[in-house]
């Protein structure tokens, strides 16, 4: 639909910082403080895509008329975003750098606007099937 044009906007910068991030976290992996040793750049790539292939389900669904389940999924997706936070929680603000913070930030904001997004239409659509009824 139409009204889906930001929100599908926002779904792309997102992807493109989450793989800002990814790719930054993938390349500087030793770098980033307390990052566990089995984790592999490898690793980071497949997480990215892992989380890619839920935004393109999402969309997916959008576009086959399933609107609901494809905002839903493109929620989740957004949400997903905040997961980068979690190098907060394995050390100290103070112990990432400022590319770090920048990337990190950036797929949390993204993310968030996403989830933001999906959940202002997910509102509207019930509250015009609502009306419908």
């Amino acid at each position: 639909m139409k009204g889906d044009r930001p929100l599908l906007a926002l779904v792309l910068a997102y992807a493109a910082a989450s793989l800002f991030h990814h790719a930054h976290n993938a390349a500087y992996l030793s770098d980033y403080p307390n990052m566990p040793a089995w984790l592999t750049p490898a690793g980071v790539y497949v997480a990215w895509l892992a989380t890619a292939a839920v935004g393109v389900a999402g969309y997916l669904l959008l576009r086959s008329r399933y609107r609901l389940a494809g905002l839903g999924t493109i929620g989740l997706y957004g949400v997903l975003g905040l997961y980068g936070l979690a190098h907060y929680s394995v050390a100290p603000v103070s112990a990432h750098s400022p590319t770090m913070h920048l990337t990190i930030w950036l797929e949390a904001t993204t993310g968030t606007l996403v989830l933001a997004g999906a959940a202002w239409l997910i509102g509207s659509e019930l509250r015009q099937r609502a009306a419908r009824a």
